[in-house]
């Protein structure tokens, strides 16, 4: 039987409408969350990226605002910004939109902002909260991916979970968040050895490498839950073949535009798994549901004691 589509699109949306029934109640006791989102110079992808996130903000109710520091932006410059979005009471959540420009401490700007507004997650504070499962703000991606297991109903407690990638962004809080779920989890990497064969062993795959089409069925246990957060852009006619030959809708789409999204696994594994997403439209929409469910979360807990007595509860 082919894999069960895990859609993500469908449980973004729930998760917005919860956010967005709670900016309501916020709202209604007088205090509305509010995001801000630093994006420097003129990088298209991210462009879009910030584009619609500051959509969604204004979709759910949340106030957002956008920054626009010129692309020779000093490291310097942007930590003046990040400081007084810090000082700012109304700005419950601030976003600094990578990749940063190479003259810029990228690292010393995200250190910067203060761990009660970091709504990516990336803050050592943060990082820390998550490792000893304290309440704090948690990657986006992972929290996503989190939600669809649970949402889907897929057991996750005593399961054998793999990860493969162990970026600060995905891979490293996609396996904490597993762990804290009681699964037993093995992160792998480059140096991994045998890959397949540990990726054989999973429960449940998370595969987070940057790679189309790396993960393929003999990667894959039959029956098991495989979530691509791989998002690759195919150009080259060969490793579209590789990928798709034979799928008349992908050919026509990629004849029309000269290139295709393809996650970090081989379509084939479809016809193994027991559950997937797809790509596009699975993990994608779940990373800004989880940014504006961050800047809700971000909100009560800076200014929960407020809410509670405004609206008198």
């Amino acid at each position: 039987m082919p894999a069960t589509i895990l859609d993500g699109n469908k449980i973004a949306a729930e998760i917005r409408a919860e956010a967005a029934a709670e900016v309501k109640a916020m709202a209604a006791a007088g205090l509305r969350p509010g995001l801000a989102v630093v994006l420097v110079g003129n990088n298209p992808a991210s462009e879009i990226y910030v584009r619609g996130k500051v959509k969604s903000c204004e979709e759910l109710g949340i106030y957002g605002e956008q920054h626009t520091p010129s692309a020779n932006v000093t490291t310097e410059e942007l930590l003046e910004l990040v400081a007084d979005l810090n000082r700012r009471d109304e700005i419950d959540g601030i976003l600094v939109q990578l990749p940063l420009p190479t003259q810029v401490d990228s690292k010393k700007v995200l250190l910067a902002v203060d761990p009660a507004k970091d709504v990516d997650g990336f803050h050592p504070m943060n990082v820390g909260f998550l490792s000893t499962q304290r309440p704090g703000l948690v990657p986006c991606t992972p929290a996503g991916i989190m939600e669809m297991l649970e949402r889907s109903g897929i057991n996750i407690a005593g399961q054998e979970a793999v990860v493969v990638g162990r970026s600060d962004i995905v891979g490293k809080p996609m396996a904490m968040l597993l762990l804290n779920a009681n699964a037993t989890v093995t992160v792998c990497h480059s140096k991994t050895r045998d890959l397949s064969a540990v990726c054989r062993r999973a429960d449940i795959l998370v595969a987070a490498i940057g790679r189309a089409g790396m993960i393929t069925r003999e990667f894959v246990r039959p029956g098991a839950t495989v979530i691509d957060v791989g998002m690759n852009r195919v150009t080259d006619p060969a490793e579209f073949a590789n990928l798709f030959a034979g799928n008349a809708k992908r050919e026509a789409a990629f004849q029309n535009k000269g290139s295709v999204l393809v996650g970090d696994v081989h379509p084939e594994v479809a016809e193994v798994a027991g559950a997937i997403t797809p790509v596009p439209g699975g993990v994608g929409p779940l990373t800004i549901a989880m940014l504006m469910a961050n800047t809700v979360n971000a909100a009560r807990m800076r200014r929960g004691n407020r809410v509670a007595e405004l609206s008198g509860t």
